[in-house]
């Protein structure tokens, strides 16, 4: 790694006039220097803009990108990844809160990691509810906010198909070569961690970092609420495309403890299908499942 690599932080806005501001300074405001700054604001339908603008007056160093349309965060991030000039990434939601040293250590630990084809670090999360209260820790800790269970690292490509907290996504930080490998996100999805992890996992390695390096915020609105919503019509494009994100990953397998592997996430799947009322997306997976059985007494 090159001293004072550029890193660009990679912020993506909609709604979150409330907390943009500050998601912005907490980038602006770390122990690390060499830092590049892209927001994209997906044309929101609150004060968000004008907040920005009103925000850049005193930043104009900061880039803006101002969606004509809601493109939604995979086709956005790539916009501005077609932008970035840092040689790591960090995709940050503007309703969440960098620690000041989040950068450094993700950096320090990109220089020491024994991994040598490593392209992506990664710590633990405090969680906050939307008027900035603590809630919880992402990975759970002890009396010295280091994690009850160790991480796995270098090769996870095993736990991130089989399970669903191999990574913080939130705390991730990514080599904007690995970016570039793969394309970036893949915009026909209507979220990214998942595909991203299970693509970079089958060709890098990861470390993990054991500090809280950022401010998570759960809010009603908020992403990861709506995997769980029944009869709701943003979950169904959620979990469909984690359907679809399944599928890719099969085709990805190469071993048959691989495919064992996923008929976990299938089995989960599954359920989170029955629970909320989409049985159309139920029966998708029953049908899933009985190819990869035949596929693993074949292989």
């Amino acid at each position: 790694m090159k001293e004072n690599s550029l890193v660009t932080i990679i912020c993506l806005c909609y709604n979150h006039e409330k907390f943009v501001v500050e998601s912005l300074l907490s980038a602006l405001n770390q122990d690390y220097s060499a830092i590049e700054i892209i927001i994209v604001d997906d044309f929101s339908t609150d004060n968000s803009r004008d907040v920005i603008k009103n925000f850049l007056v005193d930043y104009p160093q900061i880039q803006f990108i101002e969606n004509e349309i809601n493109l939604g965060s995979t086709k956005s991030f790539n916009k501005a990844l077609k932008l970035a000039k840092g040689d790591f990434i960090i995709d940050l939601a503007c309703d969440d809160i960098l620690l000041p040293n989040c950068v450094s250590l993700q950096l320090k630990a990109f220089a020491e990691s024994k991994f040598k084809n490593l392209g992506v670090v990664y710590g633990n999360a405090e969680l906050i509810t939307e008027n900035g209260a603590f809630d919880s820790y992402y990975f759970p800790v002890d009396s010295s906010k280091k994690v009850i269970e160790n991480r796995k690292t270098g090769d996870i490509y095993l736990s991130v198909i089989s399970g669903g907290n191999s990574v913080c996504s939130v705390s991730s930080m990514v080599k904007k070569s690995v970016f570039d490998d793969l394309n970036g996100y893949d915009e026909n999805l209507a979220y990214e961690d998942l595909d991203l992890w299970i693509r970079v996992s089958r060709k890098y390695e990861f470390d993990f970092i054991d500090e809280i390096l950022i401010k998570k915020r759960i809010s009603t609105t908020s992403l990861g609420t709506h995997f769980f919503l029944k009869n709701d019509e943003r979950s169904r494009k959620i979990n469909y495309s984690t359907y679809l994100i399944i599928k890719k990953a099969i085709r990805l397998n190469q071993t048959k403890e691989e495919h064992k592997a996923i008929l976990k996430r299938i089995h989960f799947e599954m359920i989170l299908a029955y629970k909320t009322s989409d049985f159309k997306l139920l029966l998708k997976y029953i049908l899933l499942e009985t190819k990869q059985r035949f596929r693993i007494i074949f292989s």
